[in-house]
């Protein structure tokens, strides 16, 4: 049994100021360890305990004990007790209570037992069952003594009904021991039980016969029955003592009080049985005595038996001690064996002859001891060879296994170590025994290594059994190995079983490694920079946090042209001049593709201004890879903590945060792309109050995409010539919740790309052609003509599907094709190149060859170079605004407009031009030779019933060079015409774009 004791903790520790500590007494052991049958741990008896041992399933049984019946109960035991002793007051009572007292005890016990054995399971129901019978065959003998004694008041007679109801009392008693009993599992152990049972009953009878049976068997010789009767009472009781003491009972925690209140309770009574065979007591016997207490009491207890339950703390301190029942089984044979030589000793002085009975009875003894000798020494020997080859198994195991079995005696001394130790240490084993363990241990990881031994020794052995301690430990070579050591108690020491573990300690710090930390460029990714911004932003001086969030101009074209592999190495060495141009303290992370960011704390904003300057250029420098040059730009934005005393600051929490520091330095970096890209930004308020306006715009954008909040205006545009119009330029408006008419400044930027600048596509084109076609219906004749201008971005035109979404349109609506011009805007070089110009060029060639127009527009500005009149399939130029707004005040302009135009009619296409607001430029373009004008100064965008009456109504006035207001020509329908006139509306029929024929068309 472990007390618990107040131990100090081992030298070796105490030497590295380990305090004492309270521990349990080490109970486990090698075999714990390497044994896990506990085969090489007991004694031979043990084993053998072990192996007769059946499994233990008896289940609850029905009723519980409680206090009031055990009281109940010894009340009773007591009151008879006294009665007996007090002779009961009269020899009447005496009587009664000597037989039917005795007789409705035995009817308790017998009631008690039969109804437990009815109503419980298990495998005790039969042996309960056998018990009641027992107790009825008492009831029996007693109440019939008691109708010859109380109620007849004559001489019972011999032999009579109650001899063979007391002789019937022992054999269910002996069948019911039996049931309860253990049952060997082979023919050894059978002979072994028969064996110690001849034993116990061999000596009791050879004592039995010797005091009192040899004397009752001489006076009875004249009745053969009535000798059998005198003779086979006490027998049968030496028999059933010899099972109460030669059988092994199955008894679990939960009915061992049953069992063994079972057992004294047959004790007692055959206890009380062979006083009463005695030939004194028994003449001197009469009902009522102190020797019916005992038989009363006995039975009794057996009533309580089958309900006996062990008190709260009966079970744990059942568990807590050791048990002696095998201890007890084993000395059994050889305690009677001496209680057989004691009858032969009394029988040999006694009489002057020795009784041949007990000569026989005492050799049959001896020779059943002898037999059971010879057996239990050959199963020694086979146990003793298991064990050798057990051991031999196991010492294989430990000798055999890849991992180092230590023991450490308690001064850290190691007092063995497996072979394994030269595997993993590459030290031999007889090198490390004798080494004491802290100097393998190293220094820093020694501390924690005590501490967890500390911890581990003051838990009990239950709740703790095992602990893991990791640890690097000194190897043959001087390295460090990462050592997992299992720590087991052994006696006084402790047991290590350990592992090196160092390639999983390495790779588990690469995965730890590569979890923050980018693949390519071995930077902090995303994950780390974030970390080590709430760092920064937790120190004291926070303020001087700047986030740069850089971003390469011009990477995906090193991609498209070099390839990935030599973009791979591009962003290699952008990352190192990032590392080399910051201090060692700052932080350069890649976030993604080309975009990096960098932490820097300490710096005023100027100084954080400089370092992204440096940043920039280091970036901007020529990179060498195979032997050619590339050239990127770097557009870098940088954003600062915010103090939190300044005007306008964000809630401490958000300020905080390195995520939005992150956030607010790619809005500044996306506004250094918007100024010209390869610049440095600062991070400004209004960029957010900017971006939360354009996505809330691009959330009602969608919205209204869905649900048709846009309306289609349309803008006349005017023949310079005649002043009709010819043409009708539509320009999407959106309605808003208001019922105002928002202008496409507001919309158009948010409707750039994606699926929604697709369906807002789609959307113009049916919408501006159901109206035409409806205008059609209502007007007739007199805009059968005119065509419907929409204009579109050149990257809208070369996505894939829109010429035959155009097609599959124009055939619902039954117009012709002539009926839609299409203007092409934003034709830059870098755009033209970005969407694939041959791919453009062929979606466009296709859209001619239907017979829709083309237009470029802006013609003469930026955003409609000369690459693009060469290269695109068009019918129509329109001069930008820009030339048109500055051309009556700037010579240059003027002079510039002129060579457009005049460029324009070289190659028979129809000039046209945007923003005419006042009646100088119309007249001063209407001399420089243009066809057409489209402005405020004829009109704005007109909804449907206002562009009716405009249609409907006269032309619009064309002011000419000199001329005042006052004397402009304005025609109207039903006149007669001039022939240009004639000329300008028939050329207005095919859209007036010229003739096709002087328009190169590439091949599709």
């Amino acid at each position: 049994m472990s007390t618990k004791t107040v131990l100090p903790g081992p030298p070796w520790a105490e030497e590295h100021s380990v305090p004492r500590f309270s521990v349990q007494d080490p109970i486990a052991s090698v075999a714990g360890f390497v044994d896990p049958q506990g085969l090489l741990a007991g004694s031979l008896s043990a084993y053998r305990a072990e192996e007769h041992e059946e499994p233990r399933d008896e289940p609850q049984p029905a009723a519980g004990g409680s206090r009031l019946p055990r009281l109940l109960i010894l009340l009773l035991c007591l009151g008879y007790l006294i009665g007996s002793a007090s002779g009961w007051g009269s020899p009447g009572l005496a009587d009664f209570m000597g037989d039917f007292g005795l007789s409705g005890a035995a009817l308790t016990a017998s009631l008690s037992c039969l109804v437990y054995g009815c109503t419980a399971a298990g495998r005790h129901r039969p042996a309960w069952l056998c018990f009641g019978l027992s107790s009825l065959m008492v009831a029996v003998g007693n109440g019939v003594w008691g109708w010859y004694e109380v109620v007849l008041r004559v001489p019972i007679p011999t032999p009579s009904i109650a001899d063979y109801a007391f002789l019937m009392f022992a054999p269910p008693a002996i069948l019911g021991l039996l049931l309860l009993a253990k049952r060997p599992r082979n023919a050894a152990g059978w002979l072994c039980l028969a064996l110690d049972g001849w034993l116990i009953a061999g000596s009791l009878l050879t004592l039995s016969w010797s005091l009192a049976l040899a004397r009752t068997a001489h006076g009875d010789s004249g009745s053969p029955l009535r000798l059998s009767m005198a003779l086979a009472y006490p027998v049968l009781d030496i028999l059933l003592v010899s099972m109460v003491l030669g059988l092994r009972f199955r008894s679990r925690d939960s009915n061992r009080a049953a069992v063994h209140t079972a057992m004294v309770a047959l004790a007692l009574t055959v206890l009380c049985d062979a006083l009463f065979t005695s030939q004194a007591l028994r003449d001197a016997y009469h009902s009522g005595q102190l020797l019916d207490a005992g038989w009363f009491t006995g039975s009794m207890l057996l009533a309580w038996a089958p309900w006996a339950r062990p008190s709260g703390g009966g079970a744990a301190a059942a568990g807590g001690r050791p048990r002696v029942a095998s201890t007890f089984s084993a000395l059994t044979p050889y305690a009677a064996a001496g209680v057989c030589t004691v009858g032969l000793i009394y029988n040999a002085f006694a009489q002057r002859q020795l009784d041949r009975f007990v000569l026989i009875v005492a050799c049959t003894v001896v020779f059943a001891l002898i037999l059971r000798q010879g057996i239990m020494l050959l199963d020694n020997l086979s146990l003793a060879q298991k064990l050798a080859h057990q051991e031999n198994h196991f010492r294989s195991l430990v000798q055999g296994s890849s991992d180092v079995i230590m023991i450490a005696d308690p001064d850290g001394v190691l007092r063995y170590v497996s072979p394994a130790a030269t595997g993993v240490y590459g030290r031999p084993a007889e090198e490390l025994v004798g080494t004491r363990l802290p100097e393998m241990v190293h220094p820093d990881d020694l501390g924690h290594v005590l501490w967890e031994v500390q911890r581990y020794l003051a838990q009990s052995p239950a709740q703790e059994p095992t602990a893991r301690i990791e640890c690097r430990v000194r190897s043959g070579a001087g390295e460090w190995l990462d050592v997992e050591s299992t720590v087991n108690r052994y006696r006084d020491g402790l047991i290590f079983n350990c592992r090196d573990v160092s390639e999983r300690v390495r790779l588990q710090a690469q995965l730890e490694h590569n979890a923050f930390h980018d693949a390519l460029t071995d930077l902090p990714n995303r994950a780390l920079f974030l970390n080590r911004g709430r760092t920064a932003l937790g120190q004291p001086h926070a303020d001087g946090v700047a986030v740069l969030f850089l971003d390469l101009d011009g990477f995906k074209a090193v991609n498209d042209t070099a390839g990935h592999q030599v973009g791979d190495e591009l962003l290699v060495q952008a990352a190192r001049r990032l590392q080399d141009t910051v201090r060692t303290g700052d932080t350069v992370a890649r976030l993604g593709g080309d975009e990096f960011a960098v932490l820097l704390a300490g710096l005023d904003q100027e100084q954080a201004v400089e370092v992204a300057e440096r940043l920039r250029a280091a970036l901007s420098a020529p990179y060498w890879i195979g032997g050619e040059e590339l050239a990127v730009a770097a557009s870098i934005g940088i954003a600062f903590a915010e103090p939190a005393g300044s005007p306008g600051a964000v809630p401490t929490d958000e300020r905080s945060t390195p995520a939005r520091l992150l956030r607010n330095a790619d809005l500044a970096m996306y506004q250094a792309k918007k100024n010209g890209k390869g610049r440095v930004a600062v991070y400004d308020p209004k960029l957010r109050t900017e971006l939360h306006r354009r996505t809330e715009l691009e959330q009602r954008l969608r919205l209204a995409v869905r649900e048709g909040q846009f309306a289609l205006l349309h803008q006349p545009v005017v023949d310079l010539e005649t002043g009709e119009v010819v043409a009708l330029s539509a320009q999407a408006r959106w309605r808003s919740a208001q019922g105002l008419l928002l202008t496409p400044a507001e919309f158009l930027r948010a409707a750039e790309g994606g699926d929604r600048a697709a369906r807002f596509t789609r959307w113009m084109v049916e919408q501006a052609l159901q109206l035409s076609a409806e205008r059609r219906e209502r007007l007739g004749a007199t805009v059968s003509e005119l065509p419907v201008a929409l204009r579109l971005p050149a990257r809208r035109l070369a996505a894939p599907g829109l010429g035959e979404t155009i097609e599959a349109i124009l055939l619902r609506s039954g117009l012709p094709a002539e009926s839609l011009l299409l203007e092409i805007t934003e034709v830059e070089a870098a755009d033209i190149r970005a969407h694939r110009p041959e791919e453009l060029v062929r979606r466009l060639t296709a859209l001619r060859r239907l017979g829709i127009g083309l237009c470029l527009d802006g013609f003469g500005g930026p955003g409609a170079p000369l690459s693009g009149l060469r290269r695109l399939p068009v019918d129509l130029i329109k001069v930008d605004r820009s030339l048109v707004d500055g051309m009556v005040e700037s010579a240059f302009l003027r002079t510039l407009a002129t060579s457009v135009l005049g460029l324009g009619r070289e190659l028979g296409l129809t000039t046209a031009a945007e923003g005419v607001d006042h009646a100088d430029q119309a007249a001063l373009l209407r001399e420089l030779g243009c066809r057409r004008g489209q402005g405020q100064y004829f009109s704005g965008p007109l909804p449907d019933e206002q562009l009716d009456a405009v249609l409907c109504g006269p032309g619009y006035a064309v002011p000419r060079t000199g001329e005042s207001r006052g004397d402009l020509r304005i025609h109207r329908p039903g006149h007669p015409r001039t022939h240009s006139d004639q000329q300008g509306r028939s050329r207005g029929g095919h859209l007036a774009l010229g003739p096709h024929d002087e328009t190169s068309i590439p091949p599709a």
